[in-house]
């Protein structure tokens, strides 16, 4: 549904594959949502790998859509300059550079010299140099639009304006079609590309799509004698503003802060071609400093002032894949003013998703499961996206946090962390301690992209976990009760793992899709004969919840609550944790009663716990299941009791940097549904045998038949004084062979620590991806790293289990 460029570009792309019994409704007219008003920018530098990759979709469609349609696009190429004007944009710049090289992307960090002879209007004031995008380029939004649906239409597609779509039909958590002003229509998928419409239009079929339309504005002059065509666009983000030029003017839009919310009870449904009211009170300032900057500005006439609505989210990122409770409903939706460079590679990717079962790319930022529930709440969406937009053209710097709408979810252990010296961070509405300042120091973030103020705090902690024993509050984890007499049967189908262990016992595994690739790393705890408690992380907990009950059938018993709120949990972890936690209860905690893999009922202290023995930081420790009203009573304890044995609260960003130096994995960094267990060095969770086999089995073992060419790999930088973040590119032997999934300081490896996917030229021999000279591209920089497929601390795995 929508006929911007996004729906067309899904239609066209669809009857381009065959799939020709399509049909595109738009209750106006073709572009008259937000695509009508679009500046025509084609960017590449987007901000994750797979929107590059996204990007690169896009420019195909750019480049061929004339020669096959016989419409032109307007697309021409110009290239865009990043210019930077502070040393901290410099310095995001550098990094910039270096990891959109690992998807392929041309860009040169220019002097300021070389940005001046590329675009001579520029005011070289302040400039300190630019990154040019030679392919970059620029179209036109209607243009493209009208292509792309005649494409659709010339293959068989119908496209109807004028027609309202009313409702979407389901049964059995599958859409069946939609009610329209014409009559209903029987369909197998559905595609919510309904632009700012989003959130009402997925509202209709309880699909949350949290988006707000926002003002956005630009300016274009009057003509400008001897304006040169085709000059780079250039974007500065430390004046908030981008220009280029446009039929012998300049346009100069802006992504400044301070923007509002606009219609956010609901946009109405017969609005089209929506204009704002003009605000050179707020814009003037902004528009100023461009004029210094382009000093031809100064003399120019305004030819329109425009201000229209733009959708914005509240993580800054799209939404772009299935609905995690409604079966084929696709959402794509929330551009964030990206919608035209992204819409011809979006839709190519639907059209493949739709028809292959799977996407393309590997996409799990955009994911619609993603989304929690707060996040469609009207004022959460005023105050969060509203940030979204201020911090469109700020440095985006590692760790960033942000400040909106916040301390909406609390841990039952918020108030004792708070005490503790916490600084906190947000995910998923959580707040949760990120690390602890000690007493003199401020509690709060200076970005940077060297060491952080935080470093050393950080690494204390690390150290107190390797070394003595510390305690993590992750009670933000979500928690899946699945009970029932079929229990067993729904988790061991969709487990890689067997489920079917003794109560009292942990199972760790992945939740495969039917290609292998893996939609769920979870812990599985076998309660009792009928009782399952399911771990997953606070940000994909609601898509392993609509999982489960996806796959429960009809005539299966079984249920599935999620219980996260209910309890807190405390992870205590170290060498001495056993001699922490052994007076505090009458239950042996010796290796000998209480093994690796155990999770018991324990009293300790006045009360009682679930006691696990099990880690994610590569230590002998236990994660404490609480009822949420005994939480302070065990913090406290535990607190009280930990001071001779060296207990520190520790935050995430150790528990981070403690999980990669063991390799351990991260759903959504660096393993998706893309991935599957063989690549990410997870075979040791499959069980082949198992009675029943399990979703994807098969197609995993036609993978391991056939070897892979693609893993995860563990690095390490020789270079202690660098830093790594994500995405970076990596070499070996001087060809660029993967990129970086996460990364952080591994303060027990003496190094930044990594983990990254790196691609051989064919399927080759385990060895292969440990051998050879590996570097890491950092701002610029090769930083020869360390390769193991082997976790490169503790590589036996002794620790956790003496």
């Amino acid at each position: 549904m929508g006929g911007g460029i996004i729906g067309t570009s899904t239609a066209y792309h669809l009857a381009r594959r065959g799939f020709t019994d399509v049909v595109l409704l738009e209750r106006n007219t073709l572009t008259s949502g937000t695509t009508w008003h679009a500046a025509g920018l084609v960017t590449q530098a987007r901000y994750t790998w797979g929107t590059r990759e996204v990007v690169q979709r896009s420019l195909e469609a750019f480049r061929g859509l004339e020669a096959e349609t016989g419409f032109s696009t307007g697309y021409v190429e110009t290239g865009t300059m990043n210019i930077a004007t502070s040393p901290e944009r410099f310095e995001e710049i550098k990094h910039q550079a270096s990891i959109v090289r690992g998807n392929g992307i041309e860009a040169q960090l220019l002097s300021v010299d070389e940005t001046l002879e590329l675009h001579p209007l520029l005011n070289a004031d302040g400039l300190r140099g630019s990154l040019y995008f030679p392919r970059d380029g620029r179209g036109s939004a209607t243009d493209t639009t009208i292509a792309l649906a005649r494409g659709a239409t010339s293959r068989g597609a119908r496209v109807f304006e004028g027609v309202g779509v009313t409702g979407v039909l389901t049964s059995h958590g599958r859409v069946t079609g939609v009610s329209t002003t014409s009559g209903d229509i029987e369909a197998e998928y559905v595609v919510n590309a309904t632009g700012m419409w989003g959130r009402e239009f997925g509202a209709r079929a309880g699909v949350n799509v949290p988006l707000q339309a926002l003002a956005h504005y630009y300016v274009i002059t009057e003509a400008i004698e001897g304006l040169p065509r085709n000059l780079p666009t250039v974007k500065s983000g430390d004046e908030y503003a981008y220009v280029k030029d446009e039929a012998g003017a300049l346009m100069v839009g802006f992504f400044e802060p301070g923007s509002y919310a606009w219609a956010s009870n609901g946009i109405p449904d017969n609005k089209g071609y929506v204009h704002l009211s003009e605000d050179w009170d707020h814009l003037g300032p902004f528009y100023e400093q461009m004029v210094e900057r382009f000093p031809v500005l100064a003399d120019a006439g305004i030819r329109l002032h425009f201000c229209g609505p733009e959708s914005f989210t509240p993580d800054g990122q799209y939404h772009l894949g299935e609905a995690p409770n409604l079966r084929n409903y696709f959402v794509a939706a929330g551009f964030n003013s990206v919608g035209f460079l992204s819409g011809p590679g979006a839709g190519s990717v639907l059209a493949d998703w739709i028809i292959d079962g799977r996407s393309p790319i590997d996409l799990p930022e955009t994911d619609p499961a993603r989304v929690q529930k707060h996040e469609t709440n009207r004022r959460f969406l005023e105050a969060r996206v509203v940030e979204s937009l201020d911090l469109s053209y700020e440095v985006h710097w590692p760790f960033q946090q942000r400040s909106s709408a916040r301390n909406l979810r609390l841990s039952p252990l918020y108030g004792p962390t708070d005490a503790a010296g916490a600084v906190f961070g947000e995910l998923a509405g959580w707040e949760r301690a990120n690390w602890y300042a000690p007493e003199g120091v401020d509690r709060e973030y200076r970005y940077s992209f060297e060491r952080a103020n935080w470093f050393e705090h950080s690494a204390a902690e690390h150290t107190a976990i390797r070394e003595t024993v510390g305690m993590i509050d992750t009670s933000s984890f979500g928690k899946l009760l699945v009970q029932g007499r079929d229990a067993v049967a729904v988790l061991n189908r969709l487990s890689v793992n067997d489920i079917d262990v003794e109560p009292g016992r942990i199972v760790y595994t992945q939740w495969l899709n039917e290609q292998g690739g893996i939609e769920a790393d979870v812990t599985v705890t076998r309660v009792a004969e009928h009782e399952f408690l399911v771990l997953s992380g606070p940000a994909t907990v609601n898509r392993d919840l609509a999982r489960l009950r996806r796959h429960i059938d009809d005539s299966e018993f079984c249920t599935v609550a999620d219980v996260s709120g209910t309890m807190a949990m405390i992870a205590v972890m170290g060498p001495e944790a056993r001699r922490l936690l052994q007076p505090l209860t009458d239950v042996d905690l010796s290796n000998e009663a209480f093994p690796f893999g155990a999770s018991r009922e324990i009293d300790l202290g006045f009360g009682y716990v679930r006691a696990t023995r099990v880690t994610y930081v590569g230590e002998l420790g236990w994660e404490l299941l609480i009822p949420a009203e005994m939480a302070h009573h065990v913090w406290n304890l535990l607190r009280d009791a930990g001071a001779p044995h060296g207990l520190r609260p520790v935050g995430y960003h150790a528990m981070n940097s403690l999980r990669l130096e063991k390799g351990y994995r991260s759903w959504g960094h660096d393993i998706s549904s893309a991935d599957d267990p063989i690549q990410a060095g997870l075979s040791f969770t499959v069980k082949w045998d198992k009675p029943g086999g399990f979703i994807g089995k098969e197609a995993l073992e036609k993978i391991r038949a056939r070897g892979v060419d693609r893993r995860l790999v563990q690095f390490v930088l020789e270079d202690p004084s660098r830093q790594l973040f994500h995405d970076e590119p990596i070499y070996r032997n001087g060809a660029l062979v993967g990129r970086v999934a996460s990364a952080q300081y591994g303060h027990a490896l003496g190094g930044a620590v990594a983990l990254g996917w790196v691609t051989a030229p064919d399927v080759v021999p385990r060895p292969w991806f440990e051998e050879g000279d590996y570097a890491i591209e950092v701002a610029g920089h090769r930083a020869p790293a360390r390769a193991s497929l082997r976790p490169l601390y503790d590589p036996k795995s002794e620790r956790p289990k003496n």
